[in-house]
């Protein structure tokens, strides 16, 4: 069986984070290994305390895991400060993980910021060359290259200058915009589009982490980033389509859909 391994905060709701990412990874008959940054208390309305955890024993987690498991892909989460950012781009090359999805976790959707400006800094440095491809979306975007990025030409635009900040390859995730909900992927080289209709729901928690968790699952099954990409799409659009409409607020996705 193979194995993926997810660095990321813990969302005591479930529906982000390493659970999503797990649950995804269980949705795609990967298991799924962890290495815990974070503890958050939050739900759907909101996250209400951080907890963070030493880059030591996160880099121990991953330690634990990889050196008895393996990892055939790497997804990263919230990585909250420089020491853990530093502490994981050090065992990703100690141990020689590939396959790594960086999904750019800043800002969380009740609006709690979860990366200060120094680490952003840390992560350009020495994260983004390590990943076979990263997923901001239109905000996380927007600051990572200081541009405004509301339409397809502009997720184009920022897709260029992220992949010219020394990323492999980008996807300019569009769930901020108005219209379909489109994704852009740029590999330095050639643009594709990940287009479908737009779902209306306020049920859309964790959307972010289980694109990037379902991209890991389909490179860890052997696939290319564009056929990863476009399967990672497709089950996110029937998880959000088939959301068990859970909580108060911004609800989970149905990471087991049909």
């Amino acid at each position: 069986m193979l194995t993926a391994l997810t660095i990321a905060g813990s969302d005591s709701g479930g529906g982000a984070g390493l659970q999503a990412d797990l649950k995804t990874f269980a949705a795609h008959g990967i298991y799924g290994l962890t290495a815990v940054t974070a503890v958050t208390a939050q739900n759907s309305e909101g996250v209400s305390e951080v907890a963070v955890l030493a880059p030591s024993l996160v880099a121990a987690q991953i330690d634990a895991v990889v050196t008895d498991f393996g990892a055939a892909a790497v997804k990263i989460g919230m990585v909250a400060n420089t020491g853990i950012i530093n502490a994981v781009a050090a065992s990703l090359v100690r141990h020689q993980l590939t396959n790594v999805v960086l999904d750019t976790v800043m800002v969380a959707k009740s609006g709690a910021r979860l990366l200060d400006d120094e680490a952003v800094t840390t992560l350009l440095e020495r994260l983004l060359p390590l990943a076979a491809v990263v997923t901001p979306n239109a905000l996380e975007a927007e600051r990572l290259v200081g541009i405004r990025v509301t339409n397809a030409d502009e997720q184009r635009l920022a897709a260029e200058r992220i992949i010219g900040l020394g990323a492999r390859a980008v996807i300019v995730k569009g769930g901020h915009i108005e219209g379909d909900a489109l994704d852009v992927l740029f590999d330095g080289r050639t643009f594709v589009e990940l287009r479908a209709p737009r779902i209306e729901s306020r049920h859309t928690h964790g959307t972010g982490c289980t694109f990037s968790a379902a991209i890991a699952a389909r490179l860890a099954l052997g696939d290319d980033l564009a056929h990863a990409a476009h399967a990672a799409k497709a089950y996110v659009t029937r998880a959000i389509a088939q959301a068990p409409g859970l909580g108060h607020g911004h609800g989970p996705l149905q990471h087991f859909p049909r």
